[in-house]
């Protein structure tokens, strides 16, 4: 019997796990290999063995600012990732809390309006953002009928960082409505009963009983940020440049499919080890509280 129900299992988990391994594991092998491979011009890889790649990015030539630029396109990409998630959080945390304080009903709705731009496409919405920051977009027009100087936004970082905060806000607050719906309400009466301020109930008993729901809302964000293409491109104009637009750069203009593979394979090891060490550091913080 038991193992019948390990066979039904394993029937049942084989089709996502072939689709895990074909859409990502081996994508992800096949730019691993493609890193050590030597560079073949107008496009594609000589299946010979070299270092090149990894020489190239690695290498400062004083001549070349590329790999100067490459270096200011990595810390922003990262930085920028950080300032997302860290803004979604600030949003997504008290809309969280407040939805979760709600009717069913409401609660219902006011779900249904955070997850209802997912019914349509992200480039349309991002376009969207677009005529609104354009200089004679919404916001413009508003200040200028107000008799405000119209403010250049479109085709500027501070664009592009509505942009993936746009993007990524829902991201954040499903998990932290998930965290939240689920708080005992009797561990903060007990904290007040005790004569604990709302901050010290906020800082040492709901933020901590919390925390998984932060972690996972941080990750999905950070994670979704970094990797964006079409924000920068559509809201930032192609001046401001992230990691995913480098990519597409070296695949596709450049005809460089070996850099661009090794631009890949260390951006997602160093990602990787960023992941790993603040998931470790939340829960070291988590079991100490």
């Amino acid at each position: 019997m038991e193992k019948r129900r390990k066979l039904v299992l394993s029937a049942l988990l084989l089709p996502g796990a072939l689709w895990i391994v074909l859409l990502y594991v081996a994508p992800s092998i096949l730019i691993v290999i493609y890193s050590f491979l030597t560079r073949q011009m107008g496009g594609g890889v000589i299946w010979a063995f070299s270092l090149d790649a990894y020489q190239k990015l690695f290498s400062y030539n004083p001549d070349s600012r590329f790999i100067n630029d490459f270096v200011v396109i990595f810390l922003r990409t990262f930085w920028w990732g950080l300032l997302t998630t860290f803004i979604c959080l600030a949003v997504g945390y008290p809309l969280a809390f407040f939805i979760t304080r709600q009717k069913a009903g409401t609660r219902a709705v006011l779900l249904f309006l955070i997850i209802i731009p997912f019914w349509t496409n992200f480039l349309v919405r991002t376009y969207a953002w677009k005529f609104i920051l354009n200089n004679n977009g919404l916001i413009n027009v508003i200040l200028s009928s107000l008799g405000f100087r119209r403010i250049p936004m479109i085709n500027t970082p501070f664009a592009v960082i509505i942009g993936l905060v746009y993007g990524a806000l829902p991201f954040m607050v499903l998990p932290l409505y998930a965290a939240l719906d689920n708080f005992n309400y009797r561990y903060v009466e007990a904290a007040q009963d005790l004569g604990a301020s709302y901050l010290t109930v906020f800082r040492k008993v709901f933020w901590p009983l919390t925390l998984p729901g932060v972690v996972t809302g941080s990750l999905l964000v950070f994670i979704l940020t970094i990797g964006q293409f079409v924000v920068p491109v559509i809201l930032g104009g192609g001046k401001v440049s992230m990691i995913g637009n480098l990519l597409a750069q070296q695949f596709g203009m450049a005809f460089d499919w070996p850099f661009g593979s090794a631009i890949a394979v260390v951006f997602i090891l160093l990602m990787m080890i960023g992941i790993v060490y603040y998931i470790r550091v939340e829960a070291r913080k988590e079991a100490s509280s």
